[in-house]
């Protein structure tokens, strides 16, 4: 028999096991963050949604009124994935100090407001995937902005 098969008392390696509490408080973050992606994924599509929407309209009618439109709710989509990402890095840090041993933190707690202070919107706002989703759209929509005016 293995260590594992021999109990609930028998740790992996030379860690101790996880208490129940601490496992349920581990899968309670787990569901904030799938939540939390899920939610990106479909700002992500909402926004290319709205934008191929927008950027067609006002590309056959030629009108920078429509393409001027385009830009408020591409920075508000931005924004709002910004939030979102921001809030999954904030519940992916409370995740890694919950599974810690001897971590301090309050049991079934799902306060991530000190993790948030150590992350600035600037960092999020240009992470890489954000830019390279939403800068085109943006780009796009100025251009023929620029082409209509």
């Amino acid at each position: 028999m293995t260590a594992l098969s021999e109990g609930s008392d028998a740790g992996v390696g030379d860690r101790e096991p996880l208490h129940p509490d601490r496992i349920k408080h581990l899968e309670f973050i787990q569901a904030t963050i799938t939540r939390l992606g899920t939610n990106s994924f479909l700002v992500k599509g909402w926004a290319l949604t709205l934008a191929a929407g927008l950027l067609a309209l006002s590309a056959s009618r030629l009108s920078w009124h429509l393409a001027a439109v385009g830009v408020v709710p591409l920075v508000c989509f931005w924004y709002l994935d910004c939030f979102f990402l921001r809030q999954e890095r904030a519940y992916r840090r409370l995740y890694d100090d919950v599974r810690r041993p001897g971590s301090t933190v309050e049991p079934l707690s799902m306060n991530v407001a000190s993790h948030l202070g150590a992350m600035p919107w600037r960092e999020v706002w240009f992470t890489p995937t954000l830019l390279l989703f939403y800068t085109p759209l943006l780009l796009a929509d100025l251009g023929l902005l620029a082409l209509a005016v």
